[in-house]
């Protein structure tokens, strides 16, 4: 359910409560904001992108050899720049 919350004279808002504890926001926390078809999407800033983005998308590389496919996208650059 949405909450409602006021913007004040500094164009600041305060975080509802129950979005500070779904999301462990605390004081000091950064949060990225972002508009997407006239929508604000605020979303906590991982303290380490690097953790937060581990794994992303592992299903895709399942069964490929990483080594062999840079391998591969090397050559075929090397490839396409031959007369």
């Amino acid at each position: 359910m949405a909450t409602q919350v006021k913007v004040s004279s500094k164009y600041q808002i305060a975080v509802p409560k129950a979005a500070r504890q779904k999301l462990h926001i605390q004081r000091g926390d950064w949060l990225l904001a972002e508009v997407r078809d006239d929508v604000l999407i605020l979303i906590p800033r991982p303290k380490d992108f690097v953790t937060h983005l581990a794994g992303l998308h592992k299903e895709i590389w399942e069964g490929i050899d990483a080594g062999k496919y840079v391998a591969g996208e090397r050559q075929a650059w090397t490839d396409s720049l031959e007369p």
